[in-house]
C-alpha cells in the first residue's frame, strides 16, 4: 500500500507557537489564508469551543455514525470526548503535542500522528471525521480523501464538514495568530463547498449520501 506524504508545514505550527499558546490560554486566533491570485482573507477561530464539550452540531453528527470512527485532527479532543461518551469506539489523531496532551491528560484516546503516516487500524475504520475545516489539512482534498479511503473498510464513511459557500474551492497558504500577535510557519490549507465536493468524491468512486445544514455548519456524508 502506498501511503501519502504528510504536508511538510502543520497547521499553527512553528514560529511562536499561535496554536499549542492559544489552547493552553483559551484565546482565539486568527487564520489569515493568502490564495494563488494574491488575495488574503481573514477568519477568527474559537479554540474555546475547541477545549469545550460537543455541541448540538456535533452530537447530531455523532449520533448518525457508526464505529469504530477516527477523528482526524481531533484537537484537544470534543468529539472524541462526545464519542467515547456515546459508547462510540474512537480514537482522535492530531500532529498538535499540545493538543493531544490536553486529551491525554483528560482520559481520552488519541494519538500524536499525521494521518498520512501509517495508522492503526488500516483499513478497518468505518467513520472518518473531517470537521472543524479538518478537510483542509495539508492543502489538498483529494489526497485527504483518498487517505480516508485507505482508512476505511469498504462499507466505510467520510462525513465532511464543508465550507458553508456551496461553491467555494479554494487552496491557499495559511498563517496563524495569536491574540498576542504571536504567528505560525506558512502551512497548506484548503477550503472546499458542496458542489466541488460532489463532483470530486463522484472522481474517486464516492457518493454524497447525505447532506445536512445545523446551526450555521454544514456537513455531508460520502461513501464508496
Amino acid at each position: 500500500m502506498t501511503i501519502i506524504a504528510p504536508p511538510t508545514n502543520t497547521f499553527g505550527s512553528g514560529g511562536a507557537e499561535p496554536y499549542a499558546e492559544a489552547l493552553r490560554r483559551n484565546d482565539p486566533v486568527t487564520l489569515l489564508l493568502d490564495d494563488a491570485l494574491g488575495a488574503t482573507s481573514h477568519s477568527t477561530m474559537d479554540v474555546a469551543r475547541w477545549n469545550a464539550g460537543a455541541d448540538d452540531a456535533d452530537l447530531t453528527l455523532l449520533r448518525s455514525v457508526t464505529g469504530p470512527v477516527l477523528d482526524i485532527g481531533c484537537g484537544p479532543g470534543r468529539m472524541v470526548r462526545a464519542a467515547m461518551d456515546l459508547g462510540l469506539e474512537v480514537l482522535g489523531v492530531d500532529v498538535s503535542p499540545t493538543a493531544i496532551e490536553i486529551a491525554t491528560e483528560a482520559g481520552l484516546t488519541v494519538l500524536q500522528r499525521s494521518v498520512f503516516d501509517a495508522m492503526p487500524g488500516e483499513g478497518g475504520w468505518q467513520t472518518a471525521l473531517l470537521v472543524d475545516g479538518n478537510i483542509g489539512i495539508g492543502g489538498d482534498v483529494r489526497a485527504m480523501l483518498s487517505r480516508c479511503l485507505e482508512l476505511l473498510t469498504p462499507t466505510g464513511e467520510i462525513v465532511v464538514e464543508t465550507h458553508p459557500d456551496a461553491g467555494r474551492d479554494n487552496t491557499y497558504t495559511g498563517t496563524l495568530v495569536d491574540a498576542r500577535g504571536g504567528e505560525s510557519e506558512n502551512f497548506p490549507w484548503a477550503e472546499i463547498g458542496l458542489r466541488p465536493m460532489t463532483t470530486l468524491a463522484h472522481d474517486l468512486g464516492l457518493a454524497v449520501v447525505q447532506s445536512w445544514k445545523i446551526d450555521g455548519r454544514t456537513f455531508c456524508r460520502l461513501a464508496r
